[in-house]
């Protein structure tokens, strides 16, 4: 199984810290560095906030609700550099495309084979269309 550090692709310290909820850290926490986004939270009202958060966790209440994507992508074309971490139902095969819009690292609830995770993070050369990753899409390669 894999080591929950090879969950994390940053080289900084993991951000210790609790989390708290959206409504708790508008409503005057603001002394916090780490927020969680629950499904249905609308991450543009942290969008004032970046500089000040270490971490923004966003829950995954089910693999089948995409609406964390978003929210990572929100962050991460806004500017946010931070710990951009998914929580919850995350599955092995939706790492790949966590990381191309923003997440930078995973708390799944159920444990992840290592060769599993090799093979999905390995599985394409190239990419074809723009993301909040760094990745240059095939097609800029090509034609520049």
């Amino acid at each position: 199984m894999v080591d929950p550090t090879d969950l994390r692709f940053r080289d900084d310290a993991p951000h210790d810290g609790p989390a708290v909820t959206l409504d708790a850290f508008l409503a005057g926490q603001t002394n916090a560095t780490a927020v969680r986004l629950e499904a249905g939270d609308d991450a543009r009202a942290l969008l004032p906030h970046l500089e000040q958060l270490a971490l923004v966790e966003i829950s995954f209440p089910t693999f089948r609700d995409g609406r964390g994507y978003s929210a990572a992508r929100i962050l991460r074309e806004a500017g946010y550099s931070g710990e951009l971490r998914a929580a919850g139902d995350v599955l092995v095969d939706q790492l790949p495309l966590m990381r191309r819009c923003g997440f930078d690292s995973f708390a799944p609830e159920a444990e992840i084979d290592a060769d599993a995770l090799a093979r999905a993070l390995d599985r394409y050369d190239f990419r074809y269309q723009r993301a909040a990753d760094a990745a240059v899409p095939v097609w800029k390669l090509r034609h520049g």
